[in-house]
């Protein structure tokens, strides 16, 4: 473990928003965990996704499940890949989402509203 892993707690893999519409139509469906505020969500997001704030993730941790895949979004990547750095270090399996919900609108992908 390096030194920065120590200090900083483990990283999590990243995923590019292609990447992860093909493990949702291919894998074995993980949770996507949106970590953006209500009203964001709201806007647009994906369809199944689990919200949960980053503010809250600390506090509501235990309705995650260990056995599932965690994919983390949020709009841009940074909120979720401190959220992913958080539940990493919890023993969860979890990826980040690069570019989060601003590239999946981009790559013209489904969202839900509402």
């Amino acid at each position: 473990m390096s030194f920065l892993s120590k200090l900083f707690g483990p990283s999590a893999p990243n995923l590019s928003v292609i990447e992860l519409s093909e493990k949702m139509k291919y894998g074995r469906h993980p949770l996507i965990l949106d970590v953006r505020q209500p009203n964001e969500f709201h806007q647009g997001h994906i369809a199944g996704a689990k919200l949960m704030p980053l503010n809250e993730l600390y506090r509501r941790m235990s309705e995650l499940p260990k056995s599932r895949e965690i994919i983390c979004i949020c709009a841009s990547g940074n909120r979720s890949k401190s959220a992913s750095k958080i539940l990493a270090k919890e023993g969860f399996t979890v990826f980040n989402v690069l570019g989060g919900m601003n590239a999946w609108r981009h790559s013209k992908l489904p969202m839900q509203k509402g």
